[in-house]
């Protein structure tokens, strides 16, 4: 197994979700302090989007803005841009068991695909309460695609778009379906269970079709290959690693988050950088109309 080490760029925040790399620095949101940063491999840090909490998941717009999960999915201009308006693609439905939404991931269409919630993450989980997996198509329509979703979290798809890899965190499972014509899904399967080390959160894929998964509580990144063997491993110094992605020129980069969970202080979590062989998958522009 390939271990490899993870440098330390940003620290001093609550719960970082949903990075996404951009060639001016890395995107992501602050869960609990609010808002998204922007923070370059130096550690310079900027505001980009004010206030908004919970947020879960991002992705680029073709239109310029950002994708932005939680209480409902919406694309939001960056501050300083010439449009830094709220447009809501899909909001919650609290009567139909939808509270919010968390990660996300776009197809290589520019197709939207994002997990609802049946549940307030700082509430008591009721795990008879499963979400369900939507994609929200090129004409702005959106449609169940999976469902019995515990906790839905990481999303990636294969390097030919073939297969979707979730993870459903209360199952301790990465599952994986097939894609098909206009981007429907197949039954689930079980791609990766890992009940006994850390419970799957965000995941990234490699060109290789390689899946990194971040295990929460552990602070470690595990690589699984196409057959759900675990290949290689990046471990942090802090606990509470929630997602990743890649960047760099050259998609080399791995970008991994974390929270402030197990650690003395409540802003405590950071953002680290590793290194790996195997460039990752850029992730397309999101085109859903506005």
């Amino acid at each position: 197994m390939t271990t490899y080490r993870a440098e330390r760029v940003s620290a001093g925040h609550g719960l970082l979700e949903g990075p996404v790399w951009t060639p001016e620095g890395l995107l992501v949101a602050d869960a609990t302090a609010g808002g998204v940063l922007r923070i370059s491999d130096s550690g310079v840090t900027e505001t980009v989007i004010e206030h908004r909490r919970g947020i879960g998941g991002m992705a680029i717009h073709s239109g310029g803005g950002l994708v932005i999960s939680g209480r409902n999915v919406a694309v939001k201009g960056l501050v300083g841009s010439d449009d830094t308006a709220t447009h809501v693609l899909k909001e919650n439905d609290p009567t139909n068991g939808i509270i919010g939404y968390n990660d996300l991931t776009v197809d290589a269409h520019g197709r939207l695909y994002v997990g609802s919630l049946a549940f307030v993450a700082s509430e008591s989980r009721d795990v008879d309460k499963p979400g369900q997996l939507f994609c929200i198509d090129l004409d702005g329509s959106a449609r169940i695609v999976a469902d019995d979703i515990l906790l839905t979290n990481g999303l990636g798809f294969s390097p030919d778009g073939s297969l979707l890899y979730h993870a459903d965190t209360l199952r301790s499972t990465v599952f994986v379906y097939e894609v098909g014509d206009g981007g429907s899904l197949g039954p689930k399967r079980p791609f990766v269970q890992r009940s006994d080390d850390g419970h799957p959160d965000g995941l990234a894929v490699d060109v290789a079709g390689n899946v990194w998964v971040a295990l929460p509580h552990t602070g470690r990144v595990a690589c699984f290959d196409a057959a759900g063997r675990c290949t290689a491993s990046i471990q942090i110094d802090v606990p509470m690693v929630t997602s990743l992605t890649f960047g760099g020129e050259d998609m080399r980069d791995l970008y991994i988050v974390s929270g402030s969970e197990g650690l003395d202080s409540d802003r405590g979590a950071g953002v680290f950088k590793a290194r790996v062989e195997t460039p990752g998958l850029a992730i397309a522009r999101c085109r859903v109309p506005l």
